[in-house]
């Protein structure tokens, strides 16, 4: 059970790693997704930011900052459509797909979980919320280098 619910989390990192430093690298990115992939991955950690942090937690409250995220990161498709071919469109779908399940597994894992307390899942939840600190300052950091070339 417990390597079923991390699964989805390993599924999301290879997906967007391959993302990144396949289909990014190999086409560069634009100004508008050098600034926009670190607010998408910003929209995550506001996520588990709440999860981690919020003293007084709301479902509600971690529901409506989840939605924002999942909306938030489909921002670019309509331009993608034109940059993109047809394999790095269909990660972003797979990624679209994760990215609720994702958060709903952190959520559940952190705060409706009570049975998972004594597993390695929320010190596995807590390693991704790090892990995609250190990817927003080397999103941040690595096409930073873009603009400047």
């Amino acid at each position: 059970m417990t390597f079923l619910l991390a699964t989805p989390f390993l599924l999301q990192a290879v997906v967007m790693l391959f993302d990144e430093f396949y289909f990014h690298h190999r086409r560069g990115l634009p100004r508008w997704e050098r600034i926009g992939h670190p607010l998408d991955t910003l929209s995550v950690l506001v996520c588990y930011a709440y999860l981690f942090l919020a003293p007084e937690f709301s479902p509600v409250i971690y529901l409506v900052l989840a939605v924002f995220s999942c909306l938030f990161i489909t921002k670019d498709e309509f331009i993608h459509k034109e940059k993109c071919e047809a394999l790095e469109m269909w990660l972003h779908s797979l990624l679209f797909v994760l990215h609720p399940v994702v958060l709903f597994l952190a959520y559940f894992i952190l705060r409706a979980g009570d049975s998972f307390r004594s597993t390695f899942l929320p010190d596995f939840v807590l390693v991704q919320a790090l892990l995609g600190v250190i990817f927003f300052f080397y999103q941040i950091l690595r096409w930073r280098e873009a603009d400047a070339n």
